[in-house]
């Protein structure tokens, strides 16, 4: 890995764009302490301390500290993930992103005006619950900091697509592996300062280092897991030419939704304590019932997290892959699996292949994701980070090194010409 970065440093073209990204990194991190006009930044930042589980790690991901940065780049993928499954579901839509080039301006236009209205859903909801930390509490103040709010989710949105454009890979996972990786020194140092405690705490805390690094290389190898099925292309005669014959072959991934179904169930679980923020209730009644149960310390909570992972996994999957689309693109081209006679057979074979490993990286998924509550269960700390923010880490990590990778290639690949 420290090889692919420092080639591709000597390549100008490629160093300018690692600049360009470390610059936006930098102009979004001073961003990040920005305050929220009229809070206590004090309380606020007592509060984000206390969070624990699936806050935390919805904290990391938003990333935007305690400022007006605070909602971060969560409401623009949840924007993109919503109008990645509106695409398929609304024929309108579908027939829009297969314009092309225009039709893909249009999508993101669309994005762009979701994400306005998540944002200021969860700017909403957000400031009601923060209610208490400002000085001068009204509804004129609240206005101004959910319109802070949103203006800085929007600019975090604008950082991103230029990341994307003009920077190496995707511009959301980078800001969020930044978030994460800026989150990560205090976890550790809260880690140390519970080890240096007592000797049975030191010992208990080693014990959750060497369990993460065995969950960072668990993560890689599902991270790296595929599942490639062979094509066969037929040979045909064009006038006196012979074409095809060739052999390739389908790449599948362990788990196609990644951490989108990750995402998708920490947003699920959340969405009960982002009502109670509109309607509040008196501790003991059945929303705050439900809010604890909901909880990854509860063991019902921790059940239904796994579940909704599974679901989402199945979900997203059905929608990311068309095996009906891929026999038939396949039988066009004059291409068979070997053993699979081309049309429905070859559709089903494929269907088959993606669920069962649906199933795989299911179990993978929620393996990871529940490693936090089981180290919290058996050990009885507290771990300010566990599998899903290694699992994001990795992940992006990986891609940028493939990014890298590929780019280096395209640059030393010198032609039939040279």
């Amino acid at each position: 890995m420290l090889s692919v970065f420092a080639n591709a440093w000597k390549i100008q073209e490629i160093r300018k764009k690692m600049l360009y990204m470390l610059l936006i990194l930098a102009i979004y991190r001073l961003g990040a302490y920005v305050p929220i006009p009229g809070i206590n930044l004090e309380l606020l930042q007592m509060m984000r301390e206390e969070a624990g589980g699936i806050e935390l790690l919805f904290f990391m991901i938003a990333g935007g500290g305690t400022g007006i940065l605070m909602l971060g780049i969560a409401p623009y993928i949840t924007s993109s993930i919503i109008m990645q499954l509106l695409t398929v579901a609304i024929p309108r839509l579908e027939a829009i992103k297969k314009e092309g080039e225009e039709g893909r301006k249009k999508i993101n236009q669309y994005t762009r005006v979701l994400t306005v209205g998540l944002a200021t859903l969860q700017g909403t909801a957000m400031i009601i619950s923060f209610s208490t930390f400002f000085y001068t509490p009204g509804i004129f103040t609240y206005v101004i900091a959910v319109v802070a709010l949103v203006t800085g989710t929007m600019f975090v949105m604008f950082l991103g697509e230029l990341l994307t454009e003009k920077g190496i890979g995707n511009g959301a996972s980078f800001i969020i592996f930044a978030n994460i990786l800026a989150a990560l020194p205090t976890s550790v140092r809260d880690l140390y300062a519970v080890g240096v405690t007592s000797p049975d705490n030191m010992a208990r805390v080693a014990g959750i280092l060497i369990f993460l690094l065995a969950t960072m290389a668990f993560v890689v190898l599902v991270q790296g897991g595929e599942r490639r099925i062979p094509v066969q292309y037929s040979k045909k005669m064009v006038g006196r030419q012979m074409y095809g014959g060739q052999s390739s072959y389908i790449p599948l991934k362990v788990n196609i939704a990644g951490v989108l179904s990750i995402i998708f169930a920490i947003s699920l679980l959340q969405f009960p304590e982002m009502l109670s923020t509109f309607f509040p209730t008196a501790p003991g009644s059945t929303m705050q019932t439900v809010i604890q149960w909901l909880g990854m310390t509860h063991p019902f909570g921790a059940a239904l997290y796994v579940i909704l992972i599974f679901f989402f996994t199945f979900f997203y999957t059905s929608f990311s892959i068309n095996p009906i689309e891929m026999a038939e693109n396949m039988k066009k081209n004059g291409g068979f699996i070997p053993g699979i006679r081309p049309g429905r057979p070859t559709s089903d074979y494929i269907a088959r292949t993606v669920f069962r490993l649906s199933w795989i990286g299911g179990c993978a998924y929620a393996i990871i994701a529940s490693i936090p509550t089981v180290l919290e269960w058996t050990l009885g700390l507290q771990v300010g980070f566990g599998g899903t923010t290694l699992l994001i880490l990795t992940g992006v990590a990986l891609e940028i090194v493939k990014q890298l990778e590929s780019q280096l290639l395209m640059r030393h690949y010198k032609g039939f010409l040279s």
